[in-house]
Parts: structure tokens; C-alpha cells; sequence
């Protein structure tokens, strides 16, 4: 199948602080990599590495540029490496690729390090395993401790001298608390935000408004998780009103269903048009 060019499919969204534009719906690859653990309202079984690989690639025939993952998805980079390695130079030259460090996922837990070693580790791995001498964005990703992170400031001179060493392209950092979020956006190194916004993320309405505001005013990227609120919304109203947000950079949707994910792009498509 002849892979569908970017420009006719998916209205494209960027900010001051990215290096680049993005699609405007984004793929998240939890689902391809990992399914122990999963805070999810329904059980999945794990697909193959050739079904992963050819899911990945029809995603990408949709439009759909950016791929979203992380070291603590189990096998989700190395499959991403592998789909992304297969395609034509010039598809590949176009998707936006993003991974995150600080978050471990092994026998059956969750464990965070964020040391400068730890960092540079993590994301030296994820380079090898995503099979690419550049990574677009690299997200920190918060235990819940948001403010201790930010203030120790280990991770973020982690990625920064990364950054500076071209293998990475921009920071980002995936906060728990709106506190963290703002904290975030006026930190010299982050260049973009990944939060969670949908009616039943936070009570702090007055909170979110004014911190899209000022990652607007910052020119910081937002990328939205978890906007179906782990498949408990419904799309066809979640997405248009986050998207109405003119400071949200990328919705990023996870899943394994073709059909939903043909379903997500064609109200993003229908959310560029109106």
C-alpha cells in the first residue's frame, strides 16, 4: 500500500519550542509492548511482533506522524524499531518520535531512577532499540513527585547535554499534578508538556485554563494523554473539545483497533475542516 502523505490527511499543529510540526493526532504504543499492568477497563492479549509491526504501519498509512512510547512499555520500542526501520526513507523522514526516561516497568512493578547515569542510559537504550541516531522528544516521566524532580534538576541536564549532543531533539515532561505542570512550563530546558486533559482529569478547571494559556504564551508544545480517558470516553465528543484548545499541540490515542483508529482520525480531520 502506497503510504498516504501527511499533508493531505492530518491538519499539522506546532509550537514555539518544537523543532517541528506534528500531526495533530498522535499514536500511543502502550498497547503493542505491554499488557501486565495496564490500567485499562477491559484485559488484551499482547499482540505478535509482525502483527505490532504491520499495525504500526497502517497508523502511518492513515497520517498519523507521531508515535509515542517508552522504555516501561516492555516491548514496544524494539517493535517501533523494527516498523519504522521497513519504511521508504522519505515516510520515515516524517514521523515524529517520541520515548520517555525515569520509569522502569520489571517484574510486575514500576521503579523510577532519576539520576544523570540513569537518564543517559535510558535514553543510549531507547536509541538502540527505536534503531534511530535522533530522538524528537524525549519525556520525563514523573513518579509523582513533579516539584522534587524539577528541583533536583539531575534529569533535565541529563537530556539537556543529550540535546546538546544532537540525540536528542527536544525535552519534555510528563507531570501528575497541575502543580508540576506549571512548575514545568517556565523550566529554561522543557520544551513541551504531556498532561492529561479531559472532563474527569482534574477539578481544577481554572488550573488547566490558565496553564494552556501560559504554554501558549511560552511557545511549551502540549500533548494530551490519555484523552479517552483509557477508552472510557467517548472520541467523537472528547476530541473535538480538546482540540478546540488552540495551545494543544497533539492528542496522542493509544489502542490496537483499526477501526477506532480510523474512527480518532477522521473526527481530527473533521476537527481541521470545521
Amino acid at each position: 500500500m502506497e503510504r498516504a502523505s501527511v499533508s493531505r490527511t492530518l491538519a499539522m499543529r506546532t509550537a514555539a519550542r518544537l523543532a517541528r510540526p506534528v500531526t495533530a493526532l498522535g499514536w500511543g504504543a502502550f498497547k503493542i509492548g505491554r499488557n501486565e499492568g495496564a490500567k485499562y477497563p477491559e484485559s488484551y492479549a499482547l499482540p505478535s511482533e509482525d502483527e505490532s509491526v504491520q499495525f504500526i504501519h497502517e497508523v502511518i498509512d492513515m497520517g498519523v506522524r507521531v508515535i509515542d512510547t517508552a522504555p516501561a512499555y516492555g516491548l514496544s520500542e524494539e517493535r517501533i524499531g523494527r516498523a519504522l526501520l521497513e519504511l521508504p526513507p522519505s515516510v520515515r523522514e516524517e514521523i515524529f518520535l517520541s520515548t520517555k526516561a525515569g520509569e522502569t516497568f520489571a517484574q510486575s512493578k514500576s521503579s523510577f531512577d532519576f539520576s544523570y547515569e540513569a537518564i543517559t542510559r535510558s535514553v543510549m537504550a531507547s536509541l538502540a532499540r527505536l534503531r534511530t541516531n535522533r530522538i524528537d522528544l524525549v519525556w520525563v516521566h514523573s513518579d509523582g513527585s513533579d516539584l522534587e524532580i524539577l528541583r533536583a534538576g539531575t534529569v533535565l541536564r541529563a537530556l539537556d547535554d543529550l540535546k546538546r549532543g544532537g540525540l536528542v531533539a527536544a525535552i519534555g515532561f510528563s507531570p501528575k499534578s497541575i502543580a508540576g505542570a506549571h512548575a514545568a512550563t517556565t523550566h529554561e530546558c522543557i520544551d513541551a508538556l504531556m498532561i492529561e486533559l479531559h472532563p474527569s482529569a482534574h477539578a481544577e478547571a481554572d488550573g488547566q485554563s490558565a496553564l494552556l494559556e501560559r504554554a501558549g504564551e511560552l511557545g511549551v508544545g502540549v500533548f494530551v494523554k490519555k484523552p479517552l480517558a483509557s477508552g472510557r470516553l467517548d472520541p467523537r465528543g472528547a476530541l473535538p473539545t480538546i482540540l478546540a484548545h488552540p495551545q494543544v499541540t497533539c492528542v496522542v490515542v493509544g489502542g490496537l483497533s483499526r477501526s477506532r483508529m480510523i474512527e480518532n482520525v477522521s473526527i481530527v480531520r473533521a476537527c481541521a475542516a470545521s
